[in-house]
């Protein structure tokens, strides 16, 4: 079970730290980075930790770039070039050596997107590090759902899967024999969620014009997620969605 540190008091307020218990590598080039069983999580956002790992547990070379990035609660960082024989990354390693934050000042954050693959034990993790306070269930469900854009129903169902993510509004999954596929638009966007996996988007076609990556959908999602396999869900933020004829409100999210 992960241990929680102190959240040190900062200008900004208040920063959290907590001890990681799982195995955390990093790829960069087809070698390993790091290789750590004592990640430091870091909340840098709200919505999700960052990972910070142990000096010692990394095996590639830093180079030090000359470059700085400075923090309001963190304080002062020098950046890294990180090479390994089969792949260089420039600017992708932060230490911040002289930290207010004494937790910090041994540990090395890898910038995630610079990295080719993450690793929690021998699972390969996608877009950031798994948040120990995020639960994602996905029940079934007979209440009647029903989805308009502009006053035009695009969806409709009483057999949706309601999926419950720590943080985030409901989110309906609709059968797509339920939807209004003659409306949607396929798009080139693409997401990947660390719970869910790689979700593939329309966008709406409405009386008032085309209303960009409304919908989504997981063609074939993690094991937690399985249940949504499939079907397609719609932004509660962006549209209208009635549940047993009752309008919901629109809520405010990162989405929005």
């Amino acid at each position: 079970m992960s241990t929680p540190t102190a959240e040190p008091t900062t200008p900004r307020g208040r920063i959290r730290l907590e001890n990681g218990a799982k195995r955390v590598r990093a790829f960069l080039g087809g070698e390993v980075v790091a290789d750590s069983a004592r990640p430091v999580l870091v909340w840098e956002v709200p919505y999700y930790p960052t990972y910070y790992l142990p000096l010692a547990d990394v095996r590639a070379e830093l180079k030090p770039d000359g470059g700085s990035v400075h923090s309001p609660s963190r304080g002062d960082a020098r950046t890294f070039t990180v090479r390994t024989s089969g792949g260089e990354a420039p600017g992708a390693a932060l230490r911040y050596q002289d930290s207010p934050i004494a937790e910090l000042r041994d540990l090395v954050r890898l910038d995630w997107h610079a990295m080719d693959a993450w690793f929690e034990e021998d699972e390969e993790v996608f877009t950031h590090p798994r948040d120990p306070y995020t639960r994602v269930d996905v029940l079934s469900g007979s209440r009647h759902v029903r989805v308009e854009v502009g006053g035009v129903t695009i969806a409709e169902s009483a057999s949706p899967r309601l999926l419950f993510e720590t943080g985030l509004p409901v989110r309906y999954y609709l059968p797509k024999t339920h939807v209004r596929l003659d409306l949607l638009i396929s798009t080139d966007t693409v997401t990947h969620c660390p719970y869910k996996g790689q979700a593939e988007y329309w966008s709406v076609r409405a009386s008032d014009g085309v209303h960009d990556d409304l919908a989504w959908s997981y063609r074939a999602p993690f094991p937690e997620s399985q249940k949504v396999a499939g079907l397609i869900a719609f932004y509660n933020e962006k549209l209208d969605i009635y549940v047993d004829g009752v309008l919901q409100q629109r809520p405010t999210t990162k989405f929005s």
